[in-house]
């Protein structure tokens, strides 16, 4: 069977290695050394691992393909931004993280007699095993790690009932944490009270009156089980669809979420995608929107708005002057919130994996003329569409949230995550994410992204039985 390498997923056929890969059993290791005067020899004051090079002599085996269709087909394959998984036989399973070095030895050799070599270079300087996960039984797991080197885990805790903190650490006295452990003289307190959660299932609970969008009001919402959908957009001159409206209890701090969808199949499709706020006399508190409004592009871009429409830029926030993007489809979030004076504003991309937030955007406003400090009183949905123009593809409000928030006092403790969230220790990039969202903010200042030393480790969840918890990770070798 002919030995090929696969590199960023893709092996070629017809390019095959020869014997005599030149490849240094691991990466290069420079020692800084400090030498005294009058003493013998050197002190060693640090090791730095160089980058790991590699040198891959190949052959051609065209079966008929022209040289000049390979030259650019290798260009295409070979040439990329970011290191790429390499791998070729005899490795054992491991995997490299390469780029293509740029050059071919004796290219018009290559070209001409199907001989040269490829060159790489691999930044990160270690192998990579598969990757391995463990579930932790209850509270605790040991793990053997069976690379050469350390390893990065990354943790996942699914959350079984409310918590105030939550820790991860090993047999060394590392560890990993967000929030903090209750006082036994502190009292433990939800500053996030749920007061609506909508995902279709009972829309005959929210009214078509009194509504108001930037626009016409027309149509009608539905659901297909899975979210809010639009079956029907009605007509209007400009923008038009279907809004429905809900009172919730009267609320002063507040904080909104909307988990929401469209893609545009065709470039000259438009869709809007909004949630509105009122106050107890039905003024406009302000707003939020994903939409695509191009004529002739996939354009999707966001809206954060303080207050009523009263004029295109004035309030926004977040509008297409720093929120857009040139792709057909949107998955993602957009949030409100409002704490005394301060409106804060945030939209993102939620990656395919659904495990973390892309592409994102926070900012605020401060209210300090005061205009907009009525309780929030009414969430009013649309989801609508420009007139004359293509629909979209399936619109759709997966979830509306509403919280009332609350603010700690000094001797209370807030929960930082409730039943059903997702917490995250990515000890490989450095995050720390719960529902994908970047929570650093909460890290305890003595915590450490610590990894997997090499042999046995035994780590350790608290608080006990709060979570689902497990890991996964790739052994590394030299």
């Amino acid at each position: 069977m002919p030995r090929t390498i696969t590199f960023n997923g893709i092996s070629k056929s017809w390019l095959v290695i020869k014997q005599g890969m030149r490849r240094s059993p691991f990466a290069p290791i420079h020692r800084n050394l400090l030498r005294v005067p009058g003493l013998k020899g050197a002190h060693l004051t640090s090791s730095e691992i160089d980058e790991l090079r590699l040198s891959i002599p190949v052959y051609i085996n065209p079966n008929g393909r022209s040289m000049e269709d390979i030259e650019d087909e290798l260009a295409s394959w070979l040439i990329t931004d970011e290191p790429c998984p390499l791998v070729y036989p005899n490795r054992q399973g491991k995997t490299y993280y390469a780029l293509f070095d740029g050059a071919i030895d004796d290219f018009e050799d290559l070209i001409e007699y199907g001989e040269g070599t490829l060159h790489f270079v691999c930044p990160d300087p270690f192998k990579y095993g598969p990757e391995r996960t463990a579930i932790f039984p209850q509270d605790a797991v040991s793990l053997t790690n069976e690379g050469t080197v350390e390893a990065d885990p990354i943790f996942e805790l699914e959350v079984l009932e409310p918590v105030t903190f939550a820790l991860i650490q090993n047999q060394d006295d590392e560890y990993q944490m967000i929030g903090r452990p209750a006082n036994v003289t502190e009292e433990i307190v939800d500053t996030r009270t749920l007061l609506l959660e909508e995902r279709g299932d009972t829309l005959d609970t929210w009214s078509d009156s009194p509504t108001e969008v930037d626009g016409t009001v027309s149509g009608h919402l539905s659901t297909d089980g899975e979210g809010i959908t639009v079956p029907n957009y009605g007509s209007g001159d400009e923008w038009h669809g279907p809004a429905l409206i809900k009172e919730v209890p009267l609320t002063q701090d507040f904080e909104v979420q909307m988990h929401l969808q469209g893609r545009t199949i065709e470039p000259g499709a438009t869709f809007r995608i909004e949630f509105y706020l009122f106050d107890e006399s039905m003024n406009v508190l302000g707003k939020m929107a994903v939409n695509d409004s191009s004529r002739s592009t996939h354009q999707k871009r966001a809206e954060g708005r303080v207050g009523p429409f009263v004029g295109r830029g004035i309030n926004y926030l977040i509008s297409s002057q720093n929120y857009q993007y040139s792709w057909d489809f949107f998955f993602g979030m957009v949030r409100m919130r409002r704490i005394g004076k301060r409106f804060e504003f945030y939209v993102t991309r939620i990656a395919n994996d659904g495990a973390r937030h892309v592409w994102n955007l926070d900012t605020s406003f401060m209210d300090n003329a005061e205009e907009f400090q009525g309780r929030l009183k009414y969430v009013q949905i649309h989801i609508g569409k420009y007139s004359g123009t293509p629909n979209a593809y399936a619109p759709k409000i997966n979830f509306i949230r509403v919280f009332k928030l609350e603010e700690a006092t000094i001797d209370q403790t807030p929960y930082i995550a409730n039943e059903g969230d997702i917490i995250t220790f990515d000890h490989k990039d450095d995050e720390i994410l719960i529902n994908g969202e970047d929570r650093k903010d909460l890290k305890d200042f003595g915590a450490s992204f610590f990894k997997l030393a090499k042999g046995s480790n035994q780590l350790v969840v608290q608080p006990s039985d709060s979570f689902n918890t497990s890991i996964k990770y790739r052994e590394r070798f030299r």
